[in-house]
This record gives structure tokens, C-alpha cells and sequence, in this order.
């Protein structure tokens, strides 16, 4: 019997072989998962087809093509509410905006161009408001977090080097609550630190080991992976409703439109499924 995680209405079968890569396919390298409206299965990886696409049940759908060496460095991945693809091109210093079929539409920042404190220096992760504006979380080589309109214009940042209130050391992963709310993992502080839409600092969450991704489900659960490792399962408030150990080196993670997770596990190069039960 496939063993179990999590507790009360958070409880998931582990599915560590659930992507069924045809003979002589593998993972190479991924670093980013996300899912679309159809629950399709974005893996974004380092090395090959830059995107890799699965259905829900793990079968491969589409294999992207990486043209003129783009993009360059894989890292986080987001799926916008229209379907749109954000890739975070981390050592390009830009992000990229595919449709689902894998054509690139725009991008934001100078490409091979890095700033300092400004758009963009190794950036890790992009997150989607409901206005439709953006967050970049910026992310290795700034301590700083982006905000751009729906349309690509920069409207301003925040954040600086440290450990205080509103600084980051490493600011890995940004996602954005229905009410605006920022949410933000601040990789080396071991916390994730909670903000307004302008940037202004509510509070931050302890409790974690390097914590690296954040990601916020339909229903308002705020889901974090950290270096334990496991994820936890917090409402939008800090209340913590579920907590298991899972995947090695949980980098990203995602919700389907069941509830169940996908991470990516990069000590080990696979995707791995918690299936919510």
C-alpha cells in the first residue's frame, strides 16, 4: 500500500513514479512544476526540452523545443489564470511568457543584462495577482521583490539585503493571495514573510529549514516546501492544518484543481505526486 502523508482533510497517497516517460525519455534536470486549467502538468527542466507536458494521470503530452538557446537557466515556473506560461529564465535575467503550445509571446528584463537592486539579477520565481499584476521574486543575485503591471510595466519593488522586517536573503518563491496579499519565501531566513499589495510587511512564519517554494491553491491553502524536508499547510492567516515529509528536495510545488501536489524533487531528477485523498 503506497504510504500516506499530511492529516485531517489534508491527506495525500505518495506517488513518488507517477510521470510515465516513454522508453529512452528522461528527466533532465527539472526544476520547476506548475499546472494549467485543464490540469495539465508543466515540468520545466535545465537540460533538453526545456517543458515537458503530462496529463494528470503522468502520461506525456508535448515536449517542448528550446530555440536559439532560450531559455538559458531553468528555475521556477508559473501558469497564469488566462493559461499563460511564465518561465523564469534565472541566469538570462529575464522572465519568459509562452502560450501552452509553447510559443514565446514576451518577455520582461534586458536579456544577459543584470541590475542591481532593479529588474532583474538571477531571478527566482514570478507570481500572478488577481488584478493580473506581477511579482518577481529576485532572488540570488538581489534581495528584492518586482511588481510590474498586467501589461509588463515596471511600478516598483521592495526589499533589501538582510534579516530584519521586509529583507530577504534570498527571496526563492512569491505567490499572491485572492486579496492581494504577497507571500513570499525568504530562502536563507527560514521564513516566509507575508506583505501587502504595495509591498508594506504584515508578518513573517518561522518554523521552517530553507524554505522554497510557496504556492497558493484555488481555495486560499498557502502550501510551502522546505530543505526538512516537507510540506506545510497553512490558511492565509498562518495557521498551520497539515504537515508531512516528503519529497527530498521539494523546489517547486503545485496544485492540481483535486488538490493534489506535484514537486519537483532535484536531488533525485523527478517529479513526484502527493494525491489528495
Amino acid at each position: 500500500m503506497p504510504p500516506t502523508i499530511g492529516a485531517g482533510n489534508f491527506r495525500y497517497e505518495y506517488q513518488p513514479g507517477w510521470a510515465r516517460l516513454p522508453e529512452g525519455v528522461a528527466l533532465q534536470h527539472p526544476s520547476g512544476v506548475a499546472v494549467d486549467s485543464r490540469d495539465r502538468v508543466y515540468v520545466y527542466q535545465r537540460q533538453g526540452p526545456p517543458v515537458l507536458v503530462f496529463d494528470r494521470d503522468g502520461n506525456l503530452l508535448d515536449a517542448w523545443e528550446r530555440k536559439d538557446g532560450i531559455p538559458l537557466e531553468a528555475h521556477h515556473i508559473h501558469i497564469g489564470p488566462d493559461d499563460a506560461v511564465y518561465l523564469v529564465d534565472r541566469d538570462a535575467h529575464q522572465i519568459l511568457i509562452y502560450d501552452t503550445a509553447g510559443n514565446l509571446q514576451r518577455s520582461l528584463g534586458i536579456r544577459g543584462q543584470a541590475a542591481m537592486q532593479a529588474p532583474f539579477n538571477h531571478p527566482a520565481d514570478v507570481g500572478i495577482a488577481p488584478s493580473g499584476e506581477l511579482y518577481v521574486a529576485d532572488g540570488y543575485g538581489n534581495s528584492s521583490v518586482h511588481r510590474f503591471t498586467s501589461s509588463g510595466e515596471y511600478v516598483g519593488s521592495f526589499g533589501d539585503p538582510g534579516s530584519g522586517p521586509g529583507e530577504f536573503r534570498v527571496p526563492h518563491s512569491v505567490s499572491v493571495a485572492a486579496d492581494g496579499r504577497v507571500y513570499v519565501a525568504d530562502r536563507e531566513n527560514n521564513r516566509v514573510q507575508v506583505f501587502t499589495a504595495d509591498g508594506a510587511f504584515l508578518e513573517e512564519w518561522t518554523d521552517f529549514k530553507c524554505p522554497m517554494g510557496v504556492h497558493i491553491d484555488a481555495g486560499q491553502m498557502v502550501y510551502v516546501s522546505d530543505q526538512i524536508p516537507r510540506v506545510s499547510i497553512y490558511t492565509l492567516d498562518g495557521a498551520l492544518v497539515s504537515r508531512g515529509r516528503t519529497f527530498e528536495n521539494a523546489h517547486q510545488i503545485y496544485t492540481d484543481s483535486q488538490g493534489s501536489i506535484y514537486g519537483i524533487d532535484t536531488a533525485n531528477q523527478r517529479i513526484q505526486k502527493l494525491a489528495k485523498l
